[in-house]
């Protein structure tokens, strides 16, 4: 995914928790860059300063940064995607992902608003039964657009430097 651009924007987030494993996917699945909107998640940081952090090694490289409002900071050339239950939106299975993304998702207990669903290029939604939180749906995401656009590399190499160091299992060929 390397020669694509993947950013994130989390509006009004509430849960530490949450927004650490964001960022830990975010690393995982090398997204440039993470925003979010609201005071919830810093005040709730502030509060419960010793919430395990999520992020591991893999998500400390990617920014997170607040800000005011996410439309502004959009980037031109990538299109907004929100994700979210709205009727009319399109299931994740069916959707193609743009190769440049900056993707909107909602707060745990609440939905993006009608006027930037408006100012949408796509929303989508995954089809479960129900609500995902946050994080959950982050990674569902992702992982749908890595499937979309995954290119097949050195996937042993891959495999080498992605695992935990205590890992070393290796399939048998038969």
């Amino acid at each position: 995914m390397n020669d694509f651009s993947v950013k994130i924007g989390l509006i009004n987030p509430k849960s530490p928790e949450n927004v650490s494993s964001v960022m830990r996917s975010a690393g995982n699945f090398q997204v440039d860059s993470v925003f979010y909107t609201g005071k919830r998640y810093p005040r709730a940081l502030m509060r419960n300063p010793d919430i395990p952090d999520m992020r591991r090694k893999v998500g400390q490289a990617v920014p997170l940064t607040e800000v005011d409002c996410l439309l502004e900071i959009a980037p031109l050339n990538a299109s907004l995607v929100c994700v979210e239950f709205a009727e009319g939106a399109i299931a994740l299975p069916e959707y193609q992902h743009p190769r440049n993304a900056f993707y909107l998702f909602g707060p745990e207990d609440g939905n993006i608003s009608q006027g930037i669903i408006n100012k949408a290029d796509a929303v989508v939604y995954v089809p479960t039964v129900g609500c995902m939180n946050l994080s959950a749906s982050v990674n569902v995401l992702l992982y749908d657009r890595l499937t979309k656009h995954y290119k097949r590399s050195d996937d042993d190499q891959l495999i080498r430097q992605s695992r935990d160091t205590n890992n070393n299992l290796k399939v048998r060929k038969q």
